[in-house]
Order: C-alpha cells, then sequence, then structure tokens
C-alpha cells in the first residue's frame, strides 16, 4: 500500500521541514561527518539522501515504506548541521518526519518492534528500569536462550547494580532559582554522576534543588519520532518545575537537546507557550558553570592526561564545545588532549544501540581505538549515553582507560584541592 501524507491535514512542523528541504543544495559537505554513509557507503544513508527521500514522500511520490529504514538509521547526531554550509537544520526535519512515520507506517519486522516497544517502555522510567535490570542480572543463566532480537537489550544489563541513590532537596527557607534534571536512566546506571554534581554545586556556592528522580524530558521518545508519548513525559516535567526556577540544568547531553527543542515538539498547541519558557530556562550544566566563579585550588594529583569525548547532542545540536573544555583546562595537572576524530559520534545515539547494534558498535570501536591511540589516563564525556558506549568498546578491546563525566573530574579535583 502506498502510505503519502496529505500537506494540507500535515503537522505543525510542517514549514520548518519544508524549510530544511529547501535550503539543502546537495553539495556533499555533510558525507565526511555522517557516520551512517561512512559505514555504510550509500548516498540513501547520507543526510542529503535521506533529505531527498523525505522530501518525496512529503510531496506523495514514494511511499513512506520505503523510506522510512533509511530514516531509521539515522543517528541524529546531527554532525551535518554544524558541517553544512548552506544552514540546513536537519534536525527539525528528522524528529517530525520520524514522527510521521510511526504515524502514517511501520517499517519495523516483529522482532524488531518488540525490542524497540520494550526499550521505550522501561528506560525513561526509573523503577521499571531498576526492576527490569534486576531481573535480568538474576537470570543471566538464561540469556543465551533469549531470542537474538532482544540480545542488545541484555547487553544493557551491568556487572554490578549501583545503588540507589536519595536526591538531596534543597535546605533554603525560600525555593531555590535553580532546577537540576537527575536524568531517567542516569539516575539508575550512574547516580555517581548525579552525586558529583550536587556537590560541584555547593562547592560553586549555588542553591538548587533536584527534581523529581520520576520526571523524564522526554527526549528519548521525541528522538524515537513517538510524539505523543514525549508530550506526556514533557507536561510531567513541567509540573514539577517551580514558579520560581529560573535555570534548569542538564548534565545530559541527550537530555538537553530534547528539551531545547520543546519548542518544535509542541507548536500549535496549548502549551506551547509553556514549552518555549521551560526551552529557554534549560542549560547545559557546563554552560551554567562556565558563568559562575570558580572554587581557588582546583587540582590533579598526580597529573592526568584526559582526552575529551564531544557528545553529539552537546556539539552539534547545542553548539557547546568551549564551556566543557574550559572548565577542565582551569584544573591544575589537567593536561587536555584533543581527540582526533571529536567530530564524530561514538554510536550510543539514545537508543539506537539498541536498534542497530552492528553500526553501533563499529562506531563504538572506532572511538575507543581513537582514544586508545591517544595514550590518555582518563575520557571524559557529558553524556550517559556516550559514557557506557566508549566504556563498553574499550572493555571489549582490553583497555582500562575509565571514562568519566565531566562533573566527575571536576569533583575529584575540588576533593583533591581540599585534602591534598
Amino acid at each position: 500500500m502506498k502510505h503519502t501524507i496529505d500537506l494540507a491535514q500535515g503537522p505543525p512542523a510542517l514549514p520548518e521541514m519544508a524549510e530544511a528541504i529547501s535550503n539543502c543544495v546537495h553539495c556533499g559537505f555533510c558525507l565526511p561527518v555522517c557516520p551512517t554513509y561512512q559505514v555504510q557507503g550509500e548516498e540513501m544513508d547520507s543526510p542529503r539522501g535521506r533529505i531527498f527521500l523525505m522530501k518525496e514522500s512529503l510531496e506523495g511520490s514514494l511511499p513512506v515504506a520505503e523510506t522510512m529504514p533509511y530514516v531509521d538509521n539515522c543517528l541524529g547526531c546531527m554532525a551535518c548541521v554544524t558541517a553544512c554550509p548552506s544552514g540546513v537544520e536537519y534536525g527539525q526535519l528528522l524528529s517530525p518526519f520520524r514522527a510521521l512515520g510511526e504515524e502514517t507506517n511501520s517499517c519495523r519486522n516483529l522482532g524488531q518492534s518488540i525490542r524497540r516497544a520494550i526499550a521505550l517502555r522501561t528506560l525513561p522510567f526509573p523503577r521499571r528500569l531498576r526492576t527490569a535490570l534486576t531481573v535480568g542480572r538474576a537470570t543471566r543463566f538464561l540469556h543465551g536462550l533469549a531470542p537474538p532480537a532482544l540480545k542488545p537489550l541484555l547487553r544493557l544489563i551491568p556487572d554490578r547494580m549501583p545503588q540507589a541513590w536519595s536526591l538531596p532537596q534543597s535546605q533554603s527557607v525560600s525555593p531555590p532559582k535553580v532546577a537540576v534534571l537527575a536524568g531517567c536512566v542516569q539516575s539508575v546506571l550512574a547516580p555517581e554522576v548525579n552525586q558529583a554534581t550536587a556537590r560541584v554545586l555547593h562547592a560553586y556556592g549555588v542553591d538548587f534543588t533536584f527534581l523529581d528522580a520520576q520526571v523524564c524530558c522526554g527526549a528519548l521518545h521525541m528522538h524515537a519520532g513517538e510524539a505523543p508519548q514525549a508530550r506526556v513525559q514533557a507536561q510531567g516535567l513541567f509540573d514539577a518545575v517551580s514558579a520560581e526556577t529560573e535555570v534548569i540544568l542538564s548534565n545530559a547531553a541527550g537530555c538537553g537537546s530534547g528539551m531545547r527543542e520543546y519548542a518544535l515538539l509542541f507548536k500549535q498547541t496549548k502549551l506551547a507557550e509553556r514549552a518555549d519558557q521551560v526551552a529557554g530556562q534549560t542549560q547545559d550544566i557546563s554552560v551554567f558553570l562556565s558563568q559562575q566563579t570558580a572554587p581557588r585550588g582546583l587540582k590533579l594529583d598526580p597529573p592526568l592526561r584526559v582526552g575529551y569525548h564531544d557528545a553529539c547532542h552537546l556539539q552539534h545540536a547545542q553548539g557547546i564545545t568551549a564551556e566543557p573544555r574550559a572548565l577542565l583546562q582551569q584544573i591544575e595537572g589537567l593536561e587536555l588532549v584533543e581527540l582526533t576524530e571529536a567530530v564524530f559520534c561514538c554510536g550510543s545515539a539514545g537508543i539506537y544501540n539498541i536498534e542497530h547494534p552492528d553500526t553501533a558498535d563499529q562506531l563504538g570501536r572506532r572511538k575507543a581505538e581513537e582514544a586508545m591511540a591517544q595514550d590518555i589516563d582518563l575520557l571524559v564525556t557529558g553524556n550517559i549515553g556516550c559514557m557506557f558506549q566508549i566504556r563498553t568498546h574499550l572493555r571489549r578491546l582490553h583497555s582500562d582507560i575509565p571514562v568519566q563525566h565531566t562533573m566527575q573530574v571536576l569533583d575529584t579535583a575540588l576533593d583533591q584541592s581540599r585534602n591534598p
């Protein structure tokens, strides 16, 4: 059956989609930085190829079913946006088109659909995620019997479950103006990142509060094209943010990127104004801290060679590259090492490493090999997905290079400045 899209009844984002399509001149500057094009070597697995296919589907010349596999294969890393000389806002085309695809067509087989459903109905919900991981660890002896479609999900199960951590609340009499998003996956798999974040903010003299740990920003669903569920989760975040809040801090690049796309997600809805407000309040924590007065005496002893990995949703989607480096460079004893392929994605990309494990593995191995070639003592990044993806592939290559969040390095430097 040929699926076409009625442009007269199209999505609210249609003008932005049309502009992104019209701005593309198919110059090819996106090809060297597109991970899937580099791996697959196919024109239709490049940004300009996907734009051509999406245009054909929007105009009714090509069935959506023929376009969606190539759109699904995109990591959404937005490296093409950084490289594009014509200013094509690829993100304003990708997420809305994926949402249209979910509404009008399904191109996945049963195994893929089940795997996707489990991921999107587990990962963004901390209680469900902790329960699922606990059960998964207890039944490791049965993992060999699992169908191939579920293998990528089983790989997420950690060797040990981090101890649950209760988020601290502000001790101030008046509600603080700074709120911190805990992150649904991060709060379960890497609570140490939030612990470090809390200590760093206290050291910087910032009065803050964490939002409810069960609140999800909706970014995973949004970037996967499930817009209705993304709106439901975003509304929960809207409700959790108090009227006194002026700044919402994210210490996960994917979350911050998704929140700053709320205006597009809620366009022409009754919550459009609230979405604009929350999007405008959202900041990555590295940007916020770079505007504060840093504590004196930050140092690492012994000195370390530290490689910094730019998370795609920080570097490309939000344009943030200088601030994390500036925070690290103010630490005495830290030698910052630039990776040779900083522009390139590690293959995590939300649930991409679950839906497309083969491509994700190639990209993860490439990033791990790059880190190993730099002779670094530590790899640092600003996103939970990147941390686990690169750490996994470093271990597969028998490397003991640790991978940490930027806040963890700052926290260590603060501790050593107080306790030489």
